[in-house]
């Protein structure tokens, strides 16, 4: 029996295994997905006051649409003899998708072991237990990106916030359309900015920042920078200068090896490029899965094409930023784009443990946002 292998249980790979049972239908095809933990992460929602609630079972995506999950983590993958490596066990496959997701960039500073991060859901874990029960608390962030804005934001409510970063300005990869909102609302949730500088040591009462000067501090959040999954090292072709495999417009990346979410770098539209963010890793999945299980059953294939991009920004107490396009013009901000964030943030959890409606909302890959 022909055998698709999906490796990741991310928003890319969930939807991957969910899409190729789709395409199978009564058809003879294994599917497969290999991850270590039992859960789907929702990485979007981490920044959170209650990152358990961050979680999906897997089993409740997974075993209604007949999709096997190995609980392992891959290590190799041998392209030519068509097989990956989990934890000692070596599994064949037909047509692999890669869907192992990215990691966050941690630098190499003196007490670099001390910082916390929103990035899995044991930082998060980490960091809300490091600071519950205290009524104040001053908090470093290092990263005035979208993941730094959200969690200093957060923050925000319950203490101090500095926020730390190189560049000259807040966000500047978000451009200047929503930054006069933000700064605002940096401004009404009392968060304090600290440009030019990042920090150089963190200590055991706070941060040193580069240029010199000392942060007294109970936490120091680190967000800056994500890498895809060293995965894509063993796999032939062209990387862009995140590590993410350049792919096609059928999510091929080699042969017979697809990839997906924040390992592949597809073109969204013309001109620009897939983000690492869930809005683009799902409609991946399910056009990499599709793909996948497609080669193998002699169905037609289906291209890449994501809904025009948009971005919700959580501003805390101070609501949200909703934006539309790749310029990120403002359309709604305040308490109405904090209630689009909570309609986006309800939006990515995945049906469970029906498979009509697993399998049903695996066939809409484009879903347009209808704000």
């Amino acid at each position: 029996m022909a055998h698709v292998v999906i490796v990741g249980g991310g928003f890319a790979g969930v939807w991957s295994a969910a899409a190729a049972a789709r395409v199978r239908g009564t058809e003879d095809l294994r599917i497969t997905l290999i991850a270590p933990g039992d859960d789907l992460v929702l990485r979007p929602r981490l920044y959170e006051p209650e990152p358990e609630r961050a979680t999906v079972a897997l089993k409740r995506v997974l075993e209604p649409v007949g999709v096997e999950h190995l609980r392992a983590a891959v290590q190799d993958i041998d392209v030519d003899g068509r097989t990956v490596t989990a934890d000692g066990r070596k599994v064949g496959y037909d047509r692999l998708v890669l869907a192992a997701g990215s990691r966050l960039v941690r630098p190499e500073i003196p007490g670099a072991e001390r910082m916390f991060d929103v990035d899995t859901l044991a930082g998060a874990r980490r960091l809300r237990g490091h600071l519950r029960g205290r009524d104040e608390y001053t908090a470093v962030v290092v990263g005035a990106g979208f993941a730094g804005l959200e969690i200093a934001s957060e923050l925000a409510g319950r203490g101090r916030v500095v926020l730390v970063d190189k560049a000259g300005e807040i966000a500047p990869e978000l451009g200047p359309g929503p930054l006069p909102v933000i700064e605002v609302a940096l401004e009404r949730l009392g968060v304090e900015c600290r440009l030019g500088t990042t920090v150089a040591e963190v200590t055991q009462g706070g941060a040193m920042l580069a240029d010199g000067s000392t942060i007294p501090a109970d936490a120091v959040v680190w967000t800056a920078g994500l890498e895809a999954s060293t995965l894509t090292s063993q796999i032939p072709g062209g990387r862009d200068p995140l590590g993410r495999l350049k792919v096609d417009a059928h999510l091929r990346a080699h042969d017979a090896v697809f990839a997906a979410g924040d390992v592949a770098a597809a073109l969204a539209d013309e001109g620009h490029l897939t983000m690492q963010s869930c809005q683009h890793a799902i409609p991946m999945g399910k056009t990499a899965g599709h793909n996948a299980a497609a080669d193998l059953l002699g169905v037609p294939p289906i291209a890449f094409a994501p809904a025009p991009y948009v971005t919700d920004l959580d501003l805390g107490a101070a609501g949200a930023v909703y934006t539309r396009g790749w310029d990120r013009l403002v359309a709604l901000h305040g308490a109405e784009g904090k209630w689009v964030k909570r309609w986006l943030m309800d939006k990515i959890h995945p049906p469970v443990d029906d498979a009509a409606t697993i399998l049903a909302h695996a066939g809409m890959v484009t879903t347009p946002i209808p704000f």
